[in-house]
């Protein structure tokens, strides 16, 4: 399997089990309506607060290219699920057929093969980017616009398809943790001994090369167990 086919087919299962069956036509099993535009352009506006484009605020400060990384995996996984979405309801769900649209794109094709989209470094170049894919939300209800802005974009954070794939696997398991955690409850602890969860998950990713995924859900349940004594 390969690794667009694998990312769709793992995110295909967490919105099954998270949402319950039949979630693509809008609605979770405990009947919250779904937008996964909306879920999108958030985390796209989160992204953008990791540059720092404020004028009157912390003037010399760096872009935060490592959280970048993983807003960019987060929109990821509602841009994918978006498509199922849309596979789903206007043609027959066949995701063999959607990794065959994805791999097609030429914006997928530059990412695949390392191109980085030209910015020259500039970050307001960077975040205009990131801000073409929010007016694509609301100007252009194609997927394939969607997704190659995505890779347009996330191809200046430092991802290639290698460690979008690998980030991926780390949040999908992350996520999955947070469910059996009492997430929608709110019950789950989002941070650990003063750090987020999603920082530590990438440190046991980093130290940890080829971990499975169910290696690194014991992994993460071993120290959130600490908290929970």
């Amino acid at each position: 399997m390969n690794r667009v086919e694998s990312m769709l087919r793992l995110q295909q299962e967490l919105n099954d089990d998270t949402n319950g069956k039949g979630w693509e036509k809008g609605i979770t099993k405990n009947g919250k309506v779904i937008d996964w535009r909306r879920c999108i352009y958030l985390e796209a506006a989160e992204l953008i607060e990791s540059y720092p484009w404020k004028h009157w605020k912390n003037i010399a400060a760096e872009a935060d290219y490592e959280n970048i990384r993983i807003e960019t995996v987060d929109i990821w996984h509602f841009i994918m699920s978006e498509a199922l979405r849309l596979e789903k309801l206007e043609r027959d769900g066949n995701i063999a057929d959607l990794v065959q649209t994805i791999e097609s794109l030429e914006a997928y094709i530059r990412f695949r093969d390392g191109d980085r989209a030209d910015t020259g470094g500039d970050i307001y170049a960077e975040m205009a980017l990131v801000e073409r894919l929010i007016e694509g939300i609301f100007c252009d209800e194609r997927i394939e616009r969607l997704m190659s802005d995505f890779f347009d974009m996330a191809s200046v954070s430092g991802l290639n398809l290698e460690s979008l794939y690998t980030l991926y696997i780390g949040k999908n398991v992350l996520n999955r943790f947070r469910q059996n955690h009492g997430y929608k409850e709110g019950e789950y602890l989002k941070i650990w001994n003063g750090r987020e969860d999603n920082v530590l998950m990438q440190e046991i990713l980093a130290s940890n090369s080829g971990i499975s995924p169910e290696a690194l859900y014991e992994a993460l349940e071993e120290i959130y167990s600490t908290l929970q004594s």
